[in-house]
């Protein structure tokens, strides 16, 4: 992180394990353009503009790039300051295996413990989704898979989880782009399946498409690099 600011061994020695609602906020802000591409990996974040650009003083600032650099958005050197962190290929590859472990254990759980509201929603995502996928309207398939999934994920009623798996959702969005032109039908018909699974209580089922489903959809991302920048129109998975 930036230093050289007077004053800031003041600081609660907590503050980045407690951060104050200013903090959450820019850290939500900062978290956001870097897994949009705003920054890019091994920018430099320099305090004095982030708090310029969030409208907020530095202290929120330096403890929100505490929390990111614990989560491993950012990474800060002695001398150097804070840069957006620059995950190697094994590290990346390395999301998208534990995402195969841990998605389709919370879906089977999601399946034994989800409520009439969240199935309600489910059902409503995914005919949403099916009606945007079939008509072209690809805009709004990321935002709509990432609905479906954090409900999943939600109903598996396991906050630890839960928090895992969001996290994860948000470094590959970040390290990775999806290329699946003409495919966003075949993915929002497996996540009809899903919930079709969950709603019945088939844990063993529910637990099966998912694997499938992680597994088959894994094989479409390809890392962000400077030769391929971001593709700002992807279809939900």
């Amino acid at each position: 992180m930036a230093t050289g600011e007077k004053g800031s061994e003041s600081t609660p020695k907590d503050s980045s394990r407690h951060p104050s609602a200013s903090a959450r906020t820019v850290c939500e802000a900062i978290r956001d353009d870097i897994v949009s591409g705003h920054y890019v990996p091994g920018g430099r974040l320099t305090e004095d503009l982030l708090a310029k650009r969030y409208g907020v003083s530095r202290v929120p600032v330096r403890e929100a790039l505490r929390t990111l650099e614990s989560e491993g958005f950012v990474r800060t050197r002695r001398h150097a300051g804070a840069s957006v962190a620059e995950p190697s290929e094994q590290e990346a590859l390395d999301l998208l295996e534990i995402r195969g472990l841990l998605e389709p254990l919370a879906v089977a759980r999601a399946a034994a413990r989800r409520t009439e509201q969240q199935l309600r929603v489910l059902r409503g995502l995914v005919r949403l989704g099916q009606v945007r996928a079939r008509e072209g309207e690809l805009a709004d398939l990321p935002a709509l898979d990432g609905w479906f999934h954090e409900t999943l994920t939600q109903a598996a009623a396991s906050p630890g989880l839960t928090s895992l798996l969001t996290q994860l959702r948000r470094k590959i969005s970040w390290m990775y782009a999806v290329e699946l032109p003409g495919r966003a039908e075949a993915a929002w018909a497996e996540h009809g399946a899903i919930t079709d699974a969950v709603a019945r209580h088939d844990v063993e089922r529910a637990r099966a498409l998912t694997a499938a489903h992680v597994a088959r959809w894994s094989g479409a991302h390809r890392l962000r690099t400077s030769k391929h920048p971001v593709n700002k129109k992807r279809d939900g998975i």
